[in-house]
């Protein structure tokens, strides 16, 4: 019933305008907008009594709240939904800003490099949180890979990533290895797979098994047997965050036990992390206001995310958590142009 009404109400040209004022104003103030604000400020030829009425019929249909006795008023999460969804003006980022974000991101850095950086700019950009996940390694193309002996029990695999990403990764193995076995199976494995993501090889591998006979299977069993543990999904650092401290002075977490919650989503990952991954799955921009997210300690925050990728892959998710009344007008711009940048910044192999 309250988002019929809301919807009934807004269809008033001056009630629109009146809504999209105030949240300029709150937005900027932080404080409780009044019928005298916004005869002044929101452009139109009405008397003061016929703003009050007017918003009084936006507070019954759940847009705006009343805080305290004055005559002031602020948006609810639901007034912010409808300013965000159909009231908001956004104008592309400046030649200027975007020039800075390729700069901060410049194609063919390392991947881990450009991640952090991504973080860093978001919150440098919005002065809120930054945020961006990190891509399934299993996600990217192997380049080339290495074993080492370290014991009978323990072989190192060394993998080099398409994007120039290294990481060394410990296989508990069932038998000894030779050093010749491990030489022909990286041999192998290089040969034929090289430029394949993670993910297909071992199954690719299980079916040249399967046909394979003699010596070809011997090997092809030493492939397997390595490649199973070394090609597998790891926990890897999944999200990186920047500029948490910004938060600390929003009047919309005063509260110990909400602003506790926050710090401890940050530090978990976990909650957040699956809120990015909802992002991924849908395309485009979204919003999150206040209890959009399904997040207990953003209820008073909000957050805009998008996915980054390229070659219509979805790598990861970027986005800024900031409180509701952040001007979406410019941080809606700042993460779209970030994402798309940072798309076209990886490793186009990735």
């Amino acid at each position: 019933m309250a988002k019929r009404q809301a919807c009934d109400i807004t269809r008033d040209p001056r009630a629109r305008q009146l809504l999209r004022t105030l949240v300029a104003r709150h937005s900027r103030d932080g404080a409780p907008v009044g019928s005298q604000t916004l005869a002044q400020h929101a452009g139109l030829d009405i008397s003061p009594a016929t703003i009050r009425n007017i918003l009084a019929s936006l507070e019954d249909a759940g847009l705006l709240v009343a805080p305290h006795s004055s005559a002031g008023r602020v948006p609810t999460a639901q007034g912010y939904r409808l300013f965000v969804d159909s009231l908001l003006q956004v104008q592309p980022l400046g030649s200027e800003e975007v020039g800075r974000l390729r700069t901060g991101l410049p194609a063919g850095a390392g991947t881990q490099a450009l991640l952090g950086s991504t973080s860093e700019m978001l919150a440098a950009m919005t002065h809120f949180a930054g945020m961006v996940s990190v891509p399934k390694r299993e996600s990217f193309t192997f380049r080339q890979i290495d074993f080492v002996l370290l014991d009978p029990q323990r072989v190192l695999a060394i993998l080099v990533f398409s994007d120039g990403e290294v990481q060394n990764r410990v296989v508990q193995v069932g038998r000894a290895f030779s050093p010749s076995e491990l030489e022909q199976a990286a041999n192998f494995l290089n040969a034929h797979f090289a430029g394949q993501p993670l993910k297909l090889i071992r199954a690719a591998l299980l079916r040249e098994l399967h046909d394979a006979r003699s010596e070809m299977e011997r090997l092809l069993a030493t492939s397997l047997a390595l490649a199973e543990h070394a090609f597998a999904p790891t926990q890897d650092d999944d999200m990186l965050v920047a500029g948490q401290a910004r938060l600390l002075g929003l009047q919309e977490l005063g509260d110990m036990d909400r602003l506790r919650g926050l710090f401890e989503a940050f530090a978990e990952k976990r909650e957040l992390l699956q809120l990015l991954e909802r992002t991924a799955k849908a395309p485009g921009l979204r919003v999150f206001i206040g209890e959009d997210s399904g997040l207990a300690p953003l209820e008073g925050l909000s957050l805009v995310a998008a996915p980054y990728g390229r070659d219509g892959q979805v790598l990861g998710v970027l986005g800024v958590i900031g409180p509701r009344r952040m001007a979406y007008e410019r941080v809606i711009p700042v993460v779209e142009a970030t994402a798309e940048i940072l798309g076209a910044a990886l490793n186009p192999e990735c």
